[in-house]
């Protein structure tokens, strides 16, 4: 990595445990400090994890299965909330994944020294109230017919160009 950027990514409201496992894959990749799951995106294991055990196993089971041990490599947390003030307050630059009227195409953003990557729902995106939370928000120039890109490879585009 050229750029030295600290990135943490957070994941709210992200659906599918096949894109959570390749967000851990990705994140392993590119050196992500931590992911942040949030909302109800399911997470692996926790310590006094509050859901019922056989909840707790499946999930563990299906986000490995696209992780392939990264889960267990990445430092994760999960929260009902992101915390976006508390990241900001520890001096993280909350950027918003997201095609709006305010967004800034990936590959003119120049990444800041601390970056808390913020990514929504598969269909849906990041809900408003997020995005207006956000310090900036990127998007990735789409040249096909499709409007969007999946979120776990929206994910590693994004930390592509955010780390060189």
């Amino acid at each position: 990595m050229t750029n030295m950027s600290e990135i943490i990514i957070i994941a709210h409201n992200i659906r599918s445990t096949h894109n959570v496992g390749a967000l851990f894959r990705t994140a392993d990749g590119f050196g992500v400090s931590k992911i942040i799951l949030s909302g109800y995106t399911p997470y692996p294991r926790i310590p006094r994890d509050p859901r019922l055990p056989h909840i707790a196993d499946k999930l563990t089971a299906q986000i490995h299965k696209t992780a392939l041990g990264a889960e267990k490599m990445v430092t994760f947390e999960y929260s009902q909330q992101p915390w976006l003030d508390t990241l900001k307050a520890d001096g993280y630059r909350i950027v918003g994944l997201e095609q709006t009227n305010q967004s800034v195409p990936l590959h003119t953003y120049l990444a800041p020294e601390k970056v808390a990557l913020l990514i929504g729902e598969e269909v849906h995106g990041i809900k408003q109230p997020l995005l207006d939370q956000c310090d900036d928000i990127i998007e990735i120039t789409m040249v096909g017919k499709k409007e969007s890109f999946n979120v776990s490879v929206a994910t590693g585009i994004a930390l592509y160009a955010l780390t060189t």
